[in-house]
């Protein structure tokens, strides 16, 4: 039994350990994304061609 106790405070270190390693990562800008921005305008919007329906004929009567 004292195994399992052993066991999760060992995890418990391990996984604070991983998440203030996560922070400092995020802190530092190891995640932005610099390049995305730089070529967003050389990709062409998607517009939806199909047009819109719409309301009910019976919306329409009351109106």
């Amino acid at each position: 039994m004292s195994v399992i106790y052993l066991l999760i405070t060992v995890s418990i270190f391990v996984a604070i350990g991983f998440f203030i390693a996560f922070i400092v990562a995020v802190k530092s800008g190891q995640y932005d994304d610099d390049y995305t921005p730089s070529v967003r305008m050389l990709f062409d919007d998607e517009t939806n061609i199909t047009p819109k329906k719409n309301k009910s004929n019976t919306e329409e009567k009351q109106v």
